[in-house]
């Protein structure tokens, strides 16, 4: 965990480098909109190995990762299969080749492992009617403690739960971000706020990194505090090709060229070359973009300004102390009330 006032600004590079290791449990914590796409690619870049990846929908983000053979296991409610068995994506290949094992959960029951870590359980009760269902009867890697049935302490009833997620690292996209974390995020939210805070540690990437007051002026947006943030990554086009509220849509194009590609393990494979490994960062990613199919292709996504009414933040006064350090109520100094505490035996030390 990190402390409130350090500058906790660097590159993708340095923060995949330093908060993920190989043999993790990584979850990636936007819900199919505004991926983290450029740590996404740099973990690949830097060849981590033996993943355990949590991704409540899994389209680019998992299917790059597991093409470039850093995942060994995948908890998932969804993962894009395009074509089934026979013409499915990475994964599938993946699963079939005996190289990727897999845990299939309910969005519900995924969102709920979440929230048990979130909030420092370790466990959590779920809905019981997806025990009549292969999601509760076929277990993978995580055997009996996929789903747990327990009784009810007050009713003896029969509850099924489900077993707390903290990962050791969520990598997650934002739209704007402070330079001592705290990350602020606006539009369909999923289960973007519960995995990132209920991993162990957390690297943010944002379109922009704004001043401190520009994030006090807007507490509402605030999903992630400072404390929680060990890594800022300021990465404009950072979730690329998916589209981020505010600054540019899907880049539909871009990611039907990323399916075609994927369909085969070749041209998967000269897909990662071109985009990832061929691109050491996401400035070198929209060069190459722009020299591909034209700057025109980016500047036709980029949002048009749709602004919400400003709140009124505003009180009398900040603060019970005044600007001459009395209390508002009693009119005394900080000396004073303890003067008068330690007087009636109050003032404990």
């Amino acid at each position: 965990m990190s402390h409130n006032n350090d500058n906790k600004v660097m590159s993708a590079r340095e923060a995949v480098s330093r908060f993920v290791n190989d043999g993790d449990e990584l979850i990636i914590g936007n819900y199919t909109v505004g991926t983290c796409v450029e740590l996404v690619f740099e973990v690949c870049r830097q060849k981590k190995q033996g993943l355990t990846v949590y991704s409540q929908s899994g389209i680019l983000d998992v299917d790059v990762l597991v093409n470039a053979g850093c995942v060994k296991r995948l908890v998932s409610t969804y993962v894009m299969r395009s074509g089934g068995k026979k013409g499915g994506g990475a994964v599938e290949r993946a699963l079939q080749a005996g190289t990727l094992e897999m845990e299939d959960y309910t969005n519900f029951n995924y969102n709920a492992r979440l929230m048990a870590g979130m909030h420092g359980f370790t466990f959590i009760p779920v809905l019981e009617g997806v025990m009549a269902t292969d999601l509760f009867r076929k277990r993978g890697f995580m055997g009996e403690d996929k789903y747990r049935v327990i009784d009810c302490p007050y009713t003896g009833k029969k509850i099924l739960t489900v077993p707390a997620a903290n990962p050791d690292v969520c990598i997650i996209h934002v739209q704007r971000a402070d330079r001592l974390g705290n990350a602020q995020y606006w539009g369909s939210m999923g289960s973007v706020a519960a995995a990132a805070l209920c991993s162990k540690q957390i690297i943010v990437s944002c379109e922009e990194i704004v001043e401190h007051d520009i994030i006090q002026s807007s507490p509402h947006f605030t999903i992630i505090p400072a404390f929680r943030v060990n890594a800022v990554v300021q990465v404009p086009w950072g979730a690329h090709p998916t589209e981020v509220l505010g600054h540019y849509n899907q880049d539909r194009f871009f990611y039907g060229l990323f399916r075609q590609s994927n369909t085969t393990a070749d041209n998967a494979k000269a897909w990662l070359e071109e985009w990832v490994y061929g691109c050491p960062d996401r400035e070198a990613y929209l060069d190459h973009y722009s020299a591909r199919f034209g700057i025109d292709m980016l500047d036709r996504l980029r949002a048009k300004a749709y602004y919400s009414a400003p709140a009124n933040y505003g009180a009398a006064f900040t603060s019970v102390w005044d600007e001459a350090g009395r209390n508002r109520v009693f009119g005394l100094t900080l000396e004073e009330v303890e003067e008068v505490m330690e007087k009636k035996g109050l003032l404990y030390e």
